[in-house]
């Protein structure tokens, strides 16, 4: 097959350039070893007769090359000079070697899977799931540890220079300062979602809310000292509490699995004044200081520059690459749209609107559905979905995904003033795509399309999207 020497090519240039890495060296090599692995198992695909190789095998090769680029650049960087400079620049780098590491483990899973082949020992150890964690956390402790030293000893270098250097110190002492913190962080893994005491939570309901919901008034507060946002649910009426208890219990363990930077963080619930008649009922969650995509956009759009928009971009696809792609079974959100992804400082893009689903639906009153879909809700509907009768997938969602990435592209809101029965007309026959701007990188504009595709096979998966997204963020940033 025409992918496989490309393939064995650029595993090789990975095993060169671990050898040159000046930081990370531990997640770096621990990628290398995970790239040996699937060495091993491309080659063996290598020695197959012609026309015994099954087609889902060549698609999970492409995959594969499109991962293993990814992993070259990321390890690439830290071999140059330079690497300080754009690693200060992008604030952290946990979440690129998380993702490598994903994928990769995706894809042994999914070639061994295809081909129907024993995993050896050796291999197995190497994707383990818990030994891969335990692995992957103690890589990035000493990781931490001695990019601190190194960027502290480099601030220090850097003060000793020439007064013409001044600017170039002030913006690299903030960023130090802001790293190493971000370094001494615990590790998301490390927050377990669970029921929270009363005590550790800093919350004044008399203030304003933040948002309201017809079922729940939302504000600002901390664990931890940490900034929280809190969901307080009203109008709750006799809910019994040890139900509420149980449910949570269950639930708290399945959100184990969407543990991730680009998903909306979930802390757990608070219940208030418990042996009181009215108790209250709290869901502690991740606060996002920017509001919702749709927010940042409506405030921005216009002036956020193609690099920045291509990073919200790759975030946003790598929640959904988390939800679609958990370790137990692929999930869907099912409601995708510009308001259900939020962004933190940096803009830093996460997805939400799905967490501790039942337990939320076990403290607020049932509405009834309206039975069909509303005039927001049209504007993300994939050509497939505006039949009734068909069944939503992963391949819809990406769809309504990619209405999102042209949101982030062009600023705008969705199929702004048309009526819903053009929209259903024109979009379910195909003649319906709203243009990219003229600017737009090719890359980008190419991903894009490709989401909106009228065919649902033609669409990319939530990895591919990763990858190539990454790749994008890459270019731009060189550019």
């Amino acid at each position: 097959m025409d992918c496989i020497e490309p393939i064995l090519a650029i595993a090789s240039t990975i095993y060169s350039l671990v050898e040159k890495v000046k930081a990370n060296k531990k997640r770096s090599g621990r990628v290398c070893r995970r790239v040996k692995a699937l060495d091993e198992l491309v080659r063996s695909i290598e020695k197959r007769e012609p026309g015994q190789t099954p087609a889902e095998v060549e698609s999970a090769l492409k995959e594969l090359s499109l991962t293993l680029d990814v992993a070259q650049m990321l390890i690439e960087k830290y071999t140059k000079d330079g690497w300080v400079k754009r690693f200060l620049k992008a604030g952290n780098n946990k979440d690129e070697f998380n993702n490598v590491n994903e994928r990769l483990n995706d894809a042994f899973q999914g070639l061994t899977g295809a081909l129907q082949v024993e995993q050896s020992d050796e291999q197995r150890k190497v994707f383990e799931l818990v030994s891969r964690q335990k692995e992957d956390e103690a890589d990035s402790r000493e990781d931490a540890a001695e990019l601190q030293r190194l960027l502290l000893h480099y601030m220090k270098d850097q003060q000793e220079k020439t007064e013409a250097m001044q600017r170039d110190m002030e913006f690299i002492k903030i960023n130090v300062e802001k790293v190493v913190a971000s370094l001494k962080k615990p590790s998301i893994t490390e927050e377990i979602i669970k029921m929270i005491e009363p005590k550790d939570l800093t919350y004044d309901p008399p203030k304003k809310p933040f948002m309201t919901t017809p079922t729940s008034e939302v504000y600002k507060g901390k664990y931890h000292l940490n900034p929280v946002a809190i969901k307080r649910y009203t109008n709750t009426g006799n809910i019994s509490l040890s139900e509420v208890r149980k449910i949570f219990q269950k639930e708290a363990k399945t959100m184990r699995r969407f543990d991730s930077t680009n998903i909306l963080r979930m802390f757990g619930i608070c219940i208030q004044d418990e042996e009181g008649p009215s108790p209250q009922f709290l869901i502690v969650m991740e606060f996002c200081e920017k509001g919702s995509l749709r927010q940042v956009l409506n405030l921005e759009g216009r002036r956020l520059s193609w690099t920045t928009k291509a990073c919200m971009c790759r975030d946003a696809a790598r929640g959904i690459y988390r939800l679609h792609q958990t370790e137990e079974k692929s999930e869907v959100h099912g409601c995708i749209d510009s308001f259900k992804f939020l962004v933190a400082e940096g803009y830093v893009v996460k997805l939400g609107g799905f967490e501790l689903a039942k337990t939320e639906t076990s403290l607020r009153k049932l509405t009834k559905s309206k039975g069909s879909k509303d005039g927001a809700s049209l504007r993300y509907s994939a050509p497939e979905m505006l039949n009734v009768n068909h069944r939503y997938s992963k391949e819809s969602e990406i769809y309504s995904f990619g209405i999102v990435l042209w949101e982030v592209a062009t600023g705008k809101i969705p199929f702004e003033g048309l009526s819903n029965q053009y929209i259903i007309e024109n979009v379910s026959n195909g003649t319906l795509k709203e243009e990219l701007p003229h600017d737009c990188p090719k890359g980008l504009a190419e991903l894009i399309d490709a989401c909106r595709d009228h065919n649902s096979f033609q669409r990319p998966s939530a990895g591919v999207l990763v990858d190539r997204l990454q790749r994008v963020v890459e270019e731009l940033e060189v550019s």
